[in-house]
């Protein structure tokens, strides 16, 4: 086999498994709300139904004709699909939701559908078939649903490149959407968990986003806290096993932790001394699982392809689904009425007329069948109704018992009904849209009550761990070793929280931001090093490597990726001047340049506005190139004007810089000199050349008494 035929074997393989898991496996489909294991686990109920309880293993026994994937997939999914409530009623120890414990064996509990399922769920007769895995059976495609079973249930399931987690909501507010979407009015929807607690959806909108849930807390005294409801996804164990982890981190103190949860949730946390009440529930919150995030991420499978939705559109699908199987029903409804009062003319003019006597002389099956349609056509002409050989069958087939107690009068009532009912039908197809309200009010009014909200919507406050957070870590610096860590003595220590972050700059023009840690090794010199604080402020004048101009910026470190290094000051930039205080004085000095009127600047770092840490910063003294900077205090009284030493000097012979200050300023004594006359410097230049050549006359003198007396002449050549 070629590589190129292998290439294509191994992509139409993985095709084949990608689409089978996204569309058979992980991602519900929109239609009727499931996904194939819990179709099969429905209709198996719905064909082993006659209104008892049957075995949970009897019934992954009839499901695993249909589901190929064994009994613990088919089981698990049975136990799920019970505990929402909705559409199996359970019997026996199915588990608990608030403790995490696992279900019974499947030999030891029962189940039936419930009276909601077996009302919005089936229909024989509107449903699609198709061949099961082995081909023995027929399953349904897709079940009838007339409900948003999506949206009932929620899901959750990763595929080949794709996920979904679509979270639950209330069987109330759900159908009241619908009801809103068929008046064309807005409506929102939010999730409703079955373990209860409390939601915030600031951070939510229509189903994209995530929500914050909490525990439901409730104060017992000054030290005890009960814990009443859970969020969702966390069992009592795992709230408790999370407590217990940040009491032994040192993040909350508690004396003791209790867990009294039956088929209610009661744990009790008891504080230890010192802390208070409002403070121990806030580093719950924080610490701990009693809130959690839950971010939602809509994916369903909608006309055979996979789609991205939002709850709205779920909604309007579904109720537009709805609408489109309450009309199959009707025009099968119609149908019926219409075939049954076809039967019941036909049996009145047979019974009524006595055709029947019309046969009492045919010697064969066919003439009697022809004696019969000929007796019938005077009639049926009359109303123009059509005789089919069923029609005939049906009507020989009749009993003596029938034909003798025959009444009229019932016979004639009975059509009036079906009439009367027929007509309701048809009304109720021409106008489907109120139809479909009231049925959904129907709805509500019989099972609405089964299911109240259990999750209640408020705003939390924000709670800031690193706040709540208990200081209990020692950080050192030790600025001979360049170590940092919880483990280092040295001249610097920080008090802080795990939560806390370090930010260190370097003479380089570089910075790093990193966690509390053991050891850490910092290489470079360093200009600051503290706790990371989002709303510091630091000032940076730095020189480009080329030019020399100077420049200077004042910026906060905001996002960042941890341990990653970044620049405050280009590479290869010279960093001048550097500090962290909100206000100071800059006083700089320029190099010397011919015709410079004023050597020396001054400005406060508080004119220039804050950037973000990527920015180039602004010109300090435009082209000019400065030779010093020094920072002063503004509560500084001593005196600023002196100047430093300057270590660099331009050449005489340069040009002067573009700029020249058009005002005459007060400058110092040596600025206002002016500067030497060519003749002067040559004048210079000789006297340097004498008392050089003098010298070296000398120190040649001492070492060779016997060489020529011009040997120490430097610059004899030049003469």
């Amino acid at each position: 086999m070629s590589e190129t035929s292998l290439r294509r074997l191994y992509k139409r393989y993985f095709m084949e498994y990608a689409s089978y898991v996204i569309k058979d496996r992980a991602i519900p489909d929109l239609a009727d709300g499931f996904k194939p294991v819990q179709r099969r686990i429905l209709w198996s109920l719905f064909q082993m139904d006659d209104g008892r309880f049957s075995k949970v293993a009897n019934v992954i026994g009839h499901c695993m004709q249909f589901h190929p994937h064994g009994d613990r997939s088919i089981g698990d999914a049975l136990v799920s699909l019970a505990n929402r409530g909705f559409f199996i009623e359970a019997q026996g120890n199915f588990g608990n939701i608030l403790t995490g414990d696992s279900a019974s064996a499947p030999r030891y509990i029962e189940c039936r559908l419930t009276d909601l399922a077996r009302e919005t769920l089936f229909n024989k007769r509107i449903t699609d078939f198709e061949p099961s895995y082995d081909g023995r059976n027929q399953e349904p495609v897709l079940l009838p649903a007339k409900l948003p079973v999506l949206l009932l249930l929620g899901a959750e399931g990763i595929a080949v490149g794709m996920s979904t987690k679509i979270l639950p909501h209330n069987f109330q507010e759900v159908l009241k959407a619908q009801i809103a979407c068929l008046n064309e009015e807005d409506f929102k929807l939010f999730p409703d968990f079955p373990q209860g607690g409390r939601i915030d959806v600031s951070d939510y909108t229509d189903g994209r986003g995530r929500i914050r849930n909490r525990a439901r807390i409730e104060k017992d005294g000054n030290k005890n806290l009960i814990i009443r409801e859970l969020p969702w996804g966390t069992t009592t164990e795992s709230i408790v096993n999370s407590i217990e982890l940040a009491s032994n981190k040192g993040k909350i103190k508690i004396s003791s932790i209790d867990d009294y949860t039956t088929d209610t949730v009661e744990i009790n946390v008891r504080l230890s001394r010192g802390v208070g009440i409002d403070e121990g529930l806030k580093r719950l919150f924080a610490h701990t699982d009693c809130e959690t995030v839950t971010s939602s991420n809509i994916v369903v499978i909608q006309d055979g392809v996979p789609l991205e939705t939002t709850v709205t559109e779920m909604v309007h699908y579904c109720t537009g689904r709805l609408i489109e199987i309450l009309k199959l029903e009707l025009r099968l409804e119609i149908s019926d009425y219409t075939g049954r009062l076809h039967w019941l003319t036909l049996e009145q003019i047979f019974i009524e007329n006595r055709l029947y006597k019309h046969i009492e002389e045919c010697t064969s099956w066919d003439t009697v069948r022809d004696t019969v349609l000929q007796s019938l056509k005077p009639f049926t002409e009359k109303i123009n109704l059509e005789i089919t050989e069923e029609d005939i069958d049906k009507l020989l087939s009749l009993k003596i018992r029938r034909i003798s107690r025959f009444d009229i009068d019932s016979h004639k009532e009975e059509m009036g009904v079906i009439r009367k009912k027929m007509k309701k039908a048809k009304s109720n197809l021409r106008n489907i849209v109120p139809f479909a309200i009231n049925y959904l009010e129907k709805l509500l009014e019989k099972y609405g009550k089964n299911y109240p909200r259990l999750t209640s919507i408020e705003d939390f406050s924000d709670i800031d761990v690193k706040k709540v957070a208990i200081r209990n870590l020692k950080a050192g610096f030790n600025s001979d070793t360049g170590l940092f860590g919880t483990s280092i003595k040295g001249d610097k220590t920080f008090t802080v929280s795990e939560y806390d972050r370090f930010v260190f700059l370097l003479d380089d023009g570089a910075y790093r931001v990193i966690p509390v840690q053991d050891k850490y090794f910092i290489d470079g010199k360093i200009l600051f090093c503290g706790v990371h604080d989002r709303d510091m402020v630091f000032t940076a004048v730095y020189k480009q490597q080329k030019t020399g101009i100077a420049f200077i910026k004042r910026f906060c470190i905001g996002s960042f990726i941890m341990d990653k290094e970044y620049r405050f000051a280009p590479l290869g930039s010279e960093v001048v001047f550097f500090t962290w205080e909100p206000e100071m004085k800059l006083d700089f000095w320029f190099q010397r340049t011919k015709r410079m009127r004023r050597r020396k600047d001054e400005c406060l770092i508080s004119d220039y506005r804050v950037t973000s840490e990527n920015a180039k910063g602004v010109q300090l003294c435009g082209k000019k190139i400065i030779s010093s900077i020094k920072g002063v205090s503004l509560d500084d009284d001593d005196d600023d004007s002196v100047e430093p030493p300057v270590t660099d000097y331009p050449d005489e012979e340069a040009e002067a810089p573009d700029e020249v200050e058009d005002t005459e300023e007060s400058v110092d004594e040596a600025d206002e000199t002016e500067p030497p006359s060519p003749e002067d410097v040559i004048k210079q230049a000789e006297d340097f050349r004498a008392n050089a050549a003098e010298t070296l006359k000398r120190v040649e003198e001492a070492i060779h008494p016997e060489d020529d007396e011009e040997a120490g002449d430097l610059f004899r050549n030049l003469d």
